[in-house]
């Protein structure tokens, strides 16, 4: 009994790291519009937004660096390190993000002091994923490793959440030129308070690599590039499914800016209908981590894709036509609850199938280089897509699309919960 509530406790102490660090990288999404108008001032509001949001996407360049870096670091020395390091390089560039002066104060130095800030937050969030996602694998026991991962995709529903709510509060507290000037800064700010919690936490968990090797033998074997050629196949499925899933998630990130920008709605009915959305999240994240550890990953991975596909366009279609601050909160939210369960699924799966000497890195460079490529990307994709066809619903047609194909990939995996391969350890 007590060794089950250190585990809880270490998988609680990873998650809310992940979910500080995920809370800093996110709020910018958040509060594209007010950064645009501090760091990249113009009479056309398209123009400001367009840029904003490229720095955004800066933020992308360096994850995959981060990722090779930082992942490999976690493989060779240990999760542990690996975790604090990235933390601490995350605190350190949302303070220098949130001080900037605006471009009225200093000019051309503003933009470009914040794209800098922005792609160390990428390095160290591309550092992040791969050693955070393996030690909650290693810490749980086998047939809870789904609830245990799980709390990977759960944890950045939280930030985004807590980022959402920071984002009600200033709304309502402060007026537009308030949250213009310096109101957007204090969210950054908040998550960066969170410093010395998040290596207080870190500083106490326990190393899970060394243990990993000696349960698998894998302190000694072929090379990290043999590794990889030998598993290449579910690399690329990986590779594929993040592409989806990315693209998924920065669409509804992107509803803060949809709703103000395009349907022509407040700030506050933004912010609150992307609470509402992530909470779905924390919540469909966790429910399909205990299914996934009863039914399998496969179950699990196509039928709440299924389920997303079916929605996708009817959603939609009923925000766009009815504008209301209820509807841009259920809609989404059903949609996000749905694609959730299978987040403890899918990292789980993943973390299963890659040999325990590369799993750190080669997870975290899967997911940050399909990241940079896409999620950096998508927000700018997507406001260009309506700018260009003057039509709401091709936000709906392009989330669509990219949810086939990730659909396409997840047909290709193979099935890896340990209680599906092994129906004594179920009934254990």
């Amino acid at each position: 009994m007590q060794a089950k509530a250190r585990v809880g406790r270490h998988i609680a102490a990873a998650t809310l790291g992940n979910a500080l660090e995920f809370y800093d990288f996110i709020t910018y999404g958040f509060f594209a519009i007010q950064i645009g108008h501090a760091f990249f001032p113009s009479h056309n509001a398209y123009a400001s937004l367009m840029l904003s949001l490229a720095t955004f996407g800066a933020g992308f360049v360096t994850r995959p660096l981060g990722a090779l870096v930082i992942g490999g670091y976690a493989d060779r020395v240990g999760r542990r390190p690996a975790m604090m390091l990235s933390f601490t390089l995350m605190g350190g560039s949302i303070i220098a993000l949130a001080l900037i002066p605006s471009y009225a104060m200093i000019g051309l130095a503003a933009p470009v002091l914040a794209v800098a800030a922005r792609m160390i937050q990428g390095f160290s969030l591309g550092g992040e994923v791969g050693p955070a996602t393996a030690f909650l694998m290693e810490v749980a026991d086998e047939r809870k490793r789904g609830q245990a991962v799980a709390w990977q995709g759960a944890s950045q529903g939280m930030a985004a959440m807590t980022a959402g709510l920071v984002g009600v509060g200033l709304s309502a507290l402060m007026p537009p030129a308030m949250l213009d000037t310096w109101g957007w800064r204090v969210a950054m700010l908040l998550g960066a308070v969170t410093l010395p919690v998040g290596l207080w936490i870190r500083s106490n968990l326990p190393e899970t690599l060394h243990a990993s090797q000696k349960a698998h033998g894998a302190a000694a074997g072929p090379g990290a590039l043999t590794l990889v050629r030998r598993h290449w196949r579910i690399i690329v499925i990986a590779m594929t499914i993040v592409t989806s899933s990315t693209i998924a998630t920065y669409l509804s990130s992107y509803l803060t800016t949809f709703a103000q920008a395009t349907l022509k709605m407040t700030p506050m009915s933004a912010f609150i209908a992307s609470a509402a959305l992530n909470a779905s999240i924390i919540v469909g994240a966790i429910i399909g981590g205990r299914l996934t550890d009863r039914f399998g990953r496969r179950p699990l991975l196509i039928w709440p894709t299924a389920g997303v596909l079916v929605g996708i366009l009817p959603v939609y279609a009923w925000i766009i036509h009815a504008r209301s601050p209820l509807v841009l909160a259920i809609g989404p939210s059903i949609l996000a609850f749905v694609g959730s369960l299978r987040a403890g699924a899918f990292y789980t799966a993943v973390t299963e199938s890659l040999p325990v000497r590369i799993r750190a890195g080669a997870f975290g460079l899967i997911y940050a280089s399909m990241v940079a490529l896409f999620g950096g990307t998508t927000q700018l994709t997507v406001t260009w897509l309506l700018h260009v066809t003057g039509n709401p619903m091709a936000l709906a047609w392009y989330h669509f699309a990219t949810a086939a194909l990730g659909g396409c990939a997840l047909l290709f995996i193979v099935e890896s919960a340990p209680a599906r391969l092994c129906p004594a350890l179920a009934a254990a």
